[in-house]
């Protein structure tokens, strides 16, 4: 297994293997993120952008050289496409699948759909600390996918009753986007379903706080309606600057 999500890793029969170099990583990853096969021009101009040709395809050489035989085994090589070999799996593409089955109204989730697991596999960034343009593109094309997937989860897990890993869930989202209106009022309903008015009102006032001092905003009155009777029946409290109707 190809494994970019929280890190680049590769497992073979469940051992993470260890000491691939750094440019054989960037090989298996773009593999990874690109699916299917590719041309070697199209590999070596976008891995190496910025030296000339004929270096990029010697960087290319040098990578595919460095890895080692049990790691050559992940790949499928012809003399002018690479690719991932057939049996090997990626967890992105995993998390996608379950990503869209969520986001999918007319899918019922199976069990293994609704639990820390699928929680933790919604939860990670793709490839952290990877600056490449080609990195960036799909790490925020992920990053909005799973966001939403969390989102949708978190409901899902209120409907039937489970309140601690809705509210997980909907924390991640949270702490995947902390300015995120959406994925802050998926946590606030999660509160409400639960009957935890002080909860809900406290992820409200810190949102508030935080976008305030971040963007100088203030939620959105589709956010403010959630908690308004809460608001008018707390001493003291200042309300939402967004007017509400008595």
């Amino acid at each position: 297994m190809v494994s970019v999500l929280g890190g680049f890793r590769l497992r073979r029969s469940g051992i993470v293997q260890v000491g691939v170099p750094r440019a054989s990583q960037r090989l298996l990853a773009f593999l990874a993120l690109r699916g299917g096969v590719a041309n070697r021009a199209a590999i070596a101009g976008t891995l190496w952008p910025d030296t000339t040709e004929s270096r990029a395809y010697s960087n290319l050489r040098s990578a595919l050289a460095r890895l080692e035989c049990t790691c050559r085994e992940t790949l499928h090589t012809s003399k002018l496409e690479l690719g991932l070999a057939e049996d090997v799996r990626v967890d992105l593409h995993h998390s996608q699948t379950l990503a869209c089955r969520l986001l999918d109204p007319s899918t019922k989730p199976s069990q293994s759909d609704l639990g820390a697991a699928a929680i933790e596999g919604l939860s990670a960034d793709l490839l952290p600390g990877w600056y490449d343009d080609w990195v960036l593109i799909e790490a925020e094309i992920w990053r909005q996918l799973r966001v939403h997937a969390l989102e949708a989860l978190a409901l899902r897990l209120a409907d039937v009753g489970r309140w601690g890993e809705a509210a997980n869930a909907a924390g991640a989202a949270v702490r995947a986007d902390p300015l995120r209106e959406s994925a802050h009022a998926t946590l606030i309903k999660v509160h409400l379903a639960e009957g935890n008015q002080s909860e809900a009102v406290r992820e409200f006032t810190s949102y508030r706080t935080l976008l305030h001092a971040e963007l100088g905003l203030e939620p959105t009155p589709r956010l403010c309606h959630l908690v308004q009777g809460l608001l008018r029946r707390q001493r003291n409290g200042h309300g939402c600057s967004t007017k509400i109707n008595p």
